[in-house]
């Protein structure tokens, strides 16, 4: 299959919006410790669609549905073909790849499968697939390392933004810290012959952060329903609201990126939820 998704205007700057971890379930009621996740997604990307900001590309970056449902999954192709903009996924821990592979394709709307895209003439993204099956950690298996590096050595002209699911970083809260990926050295012996690699984007933590990791710009964005708060040794949530990302990628190599929330309605979690 071609992997390669072109972006043909000699744009100066590449406009991305990421979403993460919606949690979608069989029925349109469903809830997510105390939050309904299709209305919290949807109040997302109705806010969207609100904003100014002009993006070219929509990146899921996993854990789309939580319950394994074919019609978990068709809902999120029809809501966020709303966003009328080409959708590129990768799986999270609670997806279950066979169905993404059914559903998220050119058959139902704007989705597409393909991990590798060019990006006007200065940029490629690389879609990484962390999962571990039937658990929660992370990790790069084999085939994941060669692509990765064999990507980077086809386009070394081009700036590179990496995306996964999983964490790297500590968020010093010991019960979410056991769930990252767990070859993260690896990742970064692979990265590192690379000058071009700029960022690193992932989920997974239901949590914005923004930081640098061997020198590049690493970034985790909150979910569109719960919210984990960091600093925390045990499982704790917040009352943050849900939210999106926000990114340019500059034709100088440049990242600016900003994190959105909700403003026009309010998701509370139950706070005295102890796990999920």
């Amino acid at each position: 299959m071609v992997n390669t998704y072109i972006d043909n205007r000699q744009a100066e700057i590449i406009r991305l919006v990421q979403v993460t971890d919606p949690h979608l379930f069989k029925e349109e009621n469903g809830e997510l410790l105390g939050i309904n996740t299709l209305a919290s997604f949807n109040q997302v990307l109705s806010e969207i669609q609100e904003t100014d900001f002009a993006f070219d590309v929509v990146l899921a970056t996993g854990d789309l549905v939580q319950d394994s449902s074919d019609e978990g999954y068709l809902r999120f192709c029809e809501r966020i073909n709303t966003l009328n903009k080409p959708v590129f996924w990768l799986p999270g821990n609670h997806d279950f790849q066979p169905k993404m592979e059914e559903y998220l394709n050119e058959k139902y709307g704007n989705i597409n499968s393909r991990k590798h895209l060019l990006l006007g003439d200065k940029w490629q993204v690389l879609m990484l697939d962390s999962q571990v099956f039937g658990v929660p950690h992370g990790n790069l298996g084999q085939y994941q390392i060669d692509w990765l590096m064999a990507k980077l050595k086809e386009n070394p002209e081009r700036y590179t933004l990496v995306v996964l699911h999983h964490h790297i970083l500590s968020t010093n809260s010991l019960w979410l810290d056991q769930h990252n990926l767990r070859n993260s050295e690896e990742l970064a012996q692979t990265l590192a012959p690379f000058r071009n690699v700029k960022g690193i984007l992932h989920g997974h933590i239901h949590q914005q952060m923004d930081a640098e990791w061997h020198g590049y710009k690493l970034m985790s964005t909150p979910s569109t329903c719960v919210q984990f708060k960091p600093d925390c040794n045990t499982f704790t949530l917040d009352s943050l609201q849900p939210g999106w990302r926000e990114i340019e990628l500059h034709s100088n190599g440049e990242i600016i990126t900003r994190v959105k929330r909700i403003q026009h309605a309010e998701f509370l979690p139950n706070m005295h939820e102890e796990g999920y």
